[in-house]
């Protein structure tokens, strides 16, 4: 049998090939692997994808907000400087509230909406692994047996010859390998390594997300709580009022006018009382859902908003490039986009591709093994695409746009995390000298109705100014319960628009990604 000197080989051994025959299919063996070896060092030195950098955004130097225009509020600020304690993992805790402490460690165990987040995090996670393999050789076996007979046929002579039943057994091996000399399989690699690490932090986001709205929720509910006892306390007091009209009005001091006005008070305020429950209610089932539980499953005994917004270690604008998870989500994928445009580019060059097969094949299951019945081939293929229409080139521009588009995403991203802390920042330093301002009302209120009263016990007044002090005062109060709730809700979105306990050094790495388990 001769040799041949084509691209791919094909040889297959009898019995009686000779020893020097061996020896060639060895080197060819040798030569084979240097190629591969060869290509293994190209894989790690051709890449089309454009260096990335972080698209560049500036920062302002301090917020806005960092001098407050009004000196009562000031003691709500802290910056946090290096040395100092910045919030780490369970922010929560800096409220000091053990019920929501409890809640929020169940936001983690059994939300959905985050369940579904470390789902698409898995997702994206298995996609780095699919497109990793696609850097190595694939193998394949095909074991098979089978059994054939040809025709009879007949000579000249008139005489008939056919071959006998043949039953052949094989078992082959055979491996492909597609180089990557262009660098498309390392571009697809990092690009969804980028994604995955954007889905993580999206995940992150997701369970901030979750346990920020949880926090103001229940702050919301409690300060519910605190109208709810408002109201039935004002409750008991126009009804001690509706008695005192009552008695008057019998001993001829008041009219019945009077009587029906004390009257009309307390059912509207009654009424009022009632509809508070409305909105507890929601606010609890709203509550069970983040966690997970079914409403009708859960419930959160009553109890009076009694807090105040604790001292935030918000740092510095920069700082926000790193803690928040919604602008690391876009930076990397910004990244992947960049990545993308090298994949593109990549299909501008020949696809090269090593093949091989090997095994064995004989007519007898006993002979099956031996060395003599080794069949094997080798061979390269070479794939260019001639003419497109322009397809290539206008996927590169569709990639770059897209590169384009995600930038600006980042900034906005980064634009609006800026103007959240200087919201809720702003919120805080108002609301703060609000409250002082509301308690002075609420005290100055207070005064009116015990004056109001005593002149309507002396018959002085009539009972109409009673019930506009009354109805003042019960005003005023409500209003310092709802702003207390704005504080505590401010305080929280504002923990959220710095990132919580979150940094940008908690994302997985490619190596963690591919050791990960589920």
């Amino acid at each position: 049998m001769k040799e041949t000197s084509s691209l791919v080989e094909v040889r297959q051994e009898t019995p009686g090939v000779k020893a020097r025959t061996r020896l060639r299919a060895w080197k060819w063996g040798l030569v084979w692997s240097l190629v591969l070896g060869a290509g293994c060092v190209l894989i790690g030195g051709c890449s089309f994808a454009p260096k990335y950098q972080r698209p560049a955004v500036q920062p302002p130097a301090a917020f806005k907000e960092l001098t407050p225009q009004s000196p009562d509020a000031t003691n709500i600020w802290k910056v946090a400087q290096p040395s100092d304690a910045v919030i780490r993992g369970k922010w929560w805790e800096m409220f000091t509230n053990s019920q929501l402490n409890a809640l929020e460690e169940q936001v983690v165990i059994s939300n959905q909406n985050v369940a579904a987040a470390f789902a698409n995090f898995l997702s994206a996670r298995a996609l780095v692994k699919e497109a990793r393999a696609q850097l190595f050789p694939t193998l394949a076996t095909s074991p098979g047996v089978s059994r054939s007979r040809q025709p009879f046929l007949q000579n000249s002579t008139g005489s008939s010859s056919g071959a006998p039943t043949v039953t052949e057994y094989a078992l082959p091996l055979d491996a492909t390998w597609q180089l990557d000399l262009w660098g498309r399989v390392r571009n697809t690699v990092k690009a969804n390594t980028f994604q995955a690490q954007a889905t993580a932090a999206d995940l992150e986001n997701t369970r901030l997300t979750a346990q920020a709205e949880l926090a103001a929720d229940f702050f919301q509910l409690r300060a519910q709580d605190a109208l709810i006892q408002l109201y039935a306390d004002t409750v008991r007091a126009y009804r001690e009022s509706l008695e005192l009209t009552k008695v008057r009005f019998q001993t001829g001091i008041d009219s019945d006018e009077d009587v029906a006005q004390a009257e009309t008070q307390l059912d509207t305020t009654e009424a009022q009382a009632t509809n508070l429950g409305i909105l507890r209610a929601q606010l609890e089932h709203a509550i069970a859902v983040l966690m997970g539980i079914a409403p009708e499953a859960f419930s959160i005994p009553a109890e009076p908003l009694d807090a105040s917004p604790p001292a935030t270690p918000f740092g510095v604008p920069s700082q926000l490039l790193e803690r928040r998870p919604d602008i690391a989500a876009a930076e990397r994928g910004v990244a992947a986009a960049n990545a993308q445009i090298g994949v593109a580019k990549a299909a501008y060059y020949p696809t090269i591709t090593l093949s091989a097969s090997g095994g064995f094949e004989s007519i007898s299951i006993t002979s099956l093994a031996n060395w003599s019945s080794r069949v094997w081939s080798v061979g390269a293929g070479l794939t260019e695409t001639i003419f497109d229409a322009g397809l290539r080139q206008a996927t590169v521009e569709q990639y770059r746009a897209t590169y384009e588009g995600t930038v600006a995403t980042y900034r906005q991203t980064v634009l609006t995390a800026f103007q959240q802390v200087e919201d809720d920042l702003a919120s805080l330093r108002i609301l703060a000298h609000q409250v002082q301002q509301q308690d002075t009302a609420v005290k100055s209120a207070e005064r009116y109705l015990r004056l109001a009263m005593s002149r309507y016990k002396l018959g002085i007044d009539s009972y109409l100014n009673v019930i506009v002090a009354q109805a003042t005062y019960l005003s005023n109060r409500q209003t310092l319960v709802n702003l207390r709730a704005q504080q505590m809700t401010a305080s929280v979105q504002l923990v959220e628009a710095i990132g919580g306990g979150w940094d940008a050094s908690q994302m997985p790495s490619y190596k963690q990604l591919l050791s990960m388990k589920p």
